[in-house]
């Protein structure tokens, strides 16, 4: 039990806290705003941000509407891939840790509402950009993280292959002295 604590433990707490959040987000607008409701807390706010009650049968964003079914399929196939692979990343990756967590969060928050009302509920409205949530959020955050652990690893193996290679010539220099 321990070693899947030390295993999966900061999975757990990450995607515990934001679908706990995204949850929670999303029952607070089922139940304060009608569907299509919009609340605005400063009027002069409205042409940049607002909070609106929408439900979306597709992708995160609002993309490919009416596939909810496939997306249930591929939210579930995402999540038992990351949580498959996350073991095998290196605890020094804590990025791509982080990321990965995150982007199930996103697929686990976001595949509850779809069992359970069939669609998922969207309520952050930025600009003229798709409606959204908390759970499109972990996922698009958790992307860009993952982006940026890929490439610190990257540059971190570049680091340690050249230093392997400095002391390989120097010690090839030495048994030539």
């Amino acid at each position: 039990m321990k070693k899947i604590g030390r295993t999966y433990g900061l999975m757990a707490i990450i995607a515990g806290l934001l679908i706990t959040l995204d949850q929670l987000t999303k029952y607070i607008i089922r139940t304060n705003l009608e569907f299509g409701q919009i609340w605005m807390p400063w009027k002069w706010l409205e042409p940049y941000a607002r909070i609106i009650h929408i439900n979306n049968t597709g992708a995160a964003f609002g993309l490919f509407k009416g596939a909810n079914s496939i997306f249930m399929v591929l939210a579930v196939i995402v999540a038992g891939a990351i949580i498959y692979y996350f073991p095998s990343i290196s605890r020094k990756d804590w990025l791509i840790r982080v990321a990965l967590s995150m982007q199930l969060a996103g697929a686990v928050g976001n595949l509850i509402d779809r069992i359970i009302f069939g669609q998922v509920t969207d309520f952050i409205s930025v600009g003229t950009f798709p409606v959204w949530n908390v759970a499109d959020a972990s996922i698009t955050v958790g992307v860009a993280i993952l982006l940026i652990g890929m490439w610190v690893q990257e540059k971190r193996e570049k680091k340690a292959k050249a230093i392997r290679l400095f002391e390989a010539e120097k010690e090839q220099g030495e048994k030539l002295d």
